[in-house]
């Protein structure tokens, strides 16, 4: 993948251990939150190891969490995990949040990725908003597990991934979990363009204005415009 640059604070070395940021609660990786730690507490039950407690939260996050690209709305609150936990969907970054900050509950040190990606199966209606073949500003978890740091992506809950046709994105705590680059019939379907590395806390200023002010500009004026509607 190619690499891009953004303003990006906390920067995670994904070639050295965690530091300590990576096991903190923030505004956004709330893993302090009485919610939070409860679901965590359920989701990982009996699980004697760090690789099977990350698993059983990844699959957690990934099916019991619809991905929704229209619940989309640029607040910070949304990026908040005691709020994905009660709106019970989210798109890539929402998910991915929740899942890295499920797992600092557990002392698994984590982060959050970003990437461009082209998903060359979207429906034309998202096309229509994002603009014609523009890669897609995507999240990604960043988990220290067993000594290392694995990207995964819980973005595609399996009941999407069987309606459409395309693969499920499997993970078993010891490898990354990126997105399939062919579906079952064989056709492309995501393929990533440009890495912007990884960090400790969610960026949620460079992704408000460096982003969807300036990448995405038609997005951020739909929401604007549904919010109108709503007030």
């Amino acid at each position: 993948m190619k690499t891009n640059v953004l303003t990006l604070k906390n920067e995670i070395d994904l070639d050295a251990p965690p530091p300590q940021a990576c096991l903190q609660p923030t505004r956004h990786f709330d893993c302090d939150d009485p919610s939070v730690q409860a679901y965590a507490t359920k989701v990982v039950g009996d699980a004697e190891t760090d690789i099977d407690a990350i698993v059983r939260l990844y699959y957690a996050v990934r099916d019991e969490f619809r991905y929704d690209p229209r619940h989309f709305f640029l607040s910070p609150e949304q990026f908040c995990s005691r709020q994905v936990l009660l709106d019970k969907r989210g798109f890539c970054m929402p998910k991915a949040l929740l899942l890295s900050t499920l797992a600092r509950t557990q002392g698994i040190p984590s982060g959050i990725g970003f990437a461009d990606v082209m998903n060359h199966l979207m429906p034309d209606s998202m096309l229509d908003s994002l603009g014609q073949n523009k890669p897609i500003f995507h999240g990604y978890s960043v988990l220290y597990v067993d000594g290392k740091w694995l990207k995964a992506s819980p973005a595609f809950n399996l009941s999407m991934c069987e309606k459409l046709d395309t693969k499920p994105l499997e993970f078993d705590g010891k490898s990354h979990a990126l997105f399939h680059e062919y579906d079952n019939k064989n056709r492309k379907h995501m393929e990533y363009i440009k890495d912007h590395r990884a960090v400790a806390d969610f960026p949620y200023d460079m992704v408000y204005f460096e982003v969807y002010g300036k990448k995405y500009p038609d997005i951020r004026k739909l929401i604007s415009d549904q919010q109108a509607e709503v007030s």
